[in-house]
């Protein structure tokens, strides 16, 4: 019985260890046939491509969906003290100027826009008590047609409204010799509910004028000193603008917003306030804010006959009387 065991056991031995080296040279079979083919593969591709120059990707492929910092490559260039010229990419959503800004002409300090060798602007200018008083015909006869009055503002220390003391008699005087007014509001709101007390007070102070032009809201930075103002957020900037338009509106006026380029660039919440006219403040010779504005000051140093000293000076690109 032990000897047939034995045997046995040393028949499966060697029958696996054939199976074993037939499987080796197997693989080393493999093996140096699959590094030939590969090697003759490698040194054809070498061959066919020694002489040509390699081929560098020198510009990323960008591949997203188009936003607005890619349309059509719009950009709005600016200069700024710290950094020279920047760069703001263009609100789709906010309408472009259609002003040409070729056909603004300025002749003797005075701005006019021509169309087809025509002036079809309309000369304004804006006051305040700080003008002192005023020869409203003269001012007609020179050639004025809108005059913008300051009805009153908001203190930038204390927050207290102060009416104009010359708002009543200015308003009454130029709407006598046919120049159409409308109001601002030298705003330093903090929130809506200021916003809508400044739009309350103006509403009660011009009910009993003949107001034709827009009621303007006026928020401006206080560049020498330091203000109430100086923290406040975009948007509640935002919706300071929106709660005094809208309120103006409701009572039957028309509303606008009134700012300079750069506050307006770097400021205003834009696409929230498209509703509303603009006018622009920019002093040149061209203006060269980029989206719509109805009207345009352009100086603060005008002349004008009737005024003493120096008096901001506009012209609207179209009638803005309601």
């Amino acid at each position: 019985m032990k000897k047939k065991k034995l045997s046995s056991i040393t028949v499966i031995a060697i029958a696996e260890s054939l199976v074993i080296l037939l499987l080796v040279m197997f693989f080393a079979w493999y093996a140096f046939i699959y590094h030939c083919d590969d090697f003759s593969v490698k040194k054809a591709v070498t061959a066919s491509t020694e002489n040509e120059e390699p081929q560098v990707r020198r510009r990323a492929v960008i591949e997203k969906e188009e936003t607005i910092y890619q349309l059509d490559g719009e950009k709005i260039l600016m200069n700024d003290s710290t950094y020279g010229e920047v760069f703001m990419p263009v609100f789709k959503d906010v309408p472009k100027s259609t002003v040409d800004t070729d056909s603004v002409v300025t002749r003797n300090g005075y701005s006019f826009y021509k169309q087809k060798g025509k002036v079809t602007s309309i000369a304004g200018i804006d006051i305040s008590e700080h003008q002192g008083e005023i020869d409203w015909q003269q001012v007609k006869d020179a050639g004025i047609e809108f005059a913008f009055i300051r009805v009153g503002c908001r203190t930038y220390g204390g927050g207290e409204i102060v009416f104009d003391e010359r708002f009543a008699e200015n308003l009454a005087k130029a709407d006598e010799v046919g120049i159409k007014t409308g109001v601002y509001f030298f705003s330093q709101a903090l929130t809506p509910d200021e916003a809508i007390e400044e739009a309350d007070a103006v509403i009660d102070a011009i009910s009993p004028y003949n107001i034709t032009y827009p009621v303007v809201f006026d928020w401006e930075i206080i560049y020498d000193d330091s203000a109430r103002t100086d923290k406040i957020s975009v948007n509640d900037l935002a919706d300071c603008c929106v709660s005094f338009c809208e309120r103006v509106e409701s009572a039957g006026y028309k509303p606008m917003i009134y700012q300079n380029k750069g506050t307006a660039m770097c400021k205003l919440d834009l696409p929230k306030l498209t509703k509303y006219d603009f006018w622009l403040a920019e002093y040149g010779d061209k203006p060269t804010y980029y989206y719509e504005y109805k009207i345009w000051q352009y100086a603060s140093d005008g002349k004008v006959p009737g005024i003493e000293g120096d008096v901001d000076l506009n012209i609207a690109f179209a009638d803005c009387s309601q």
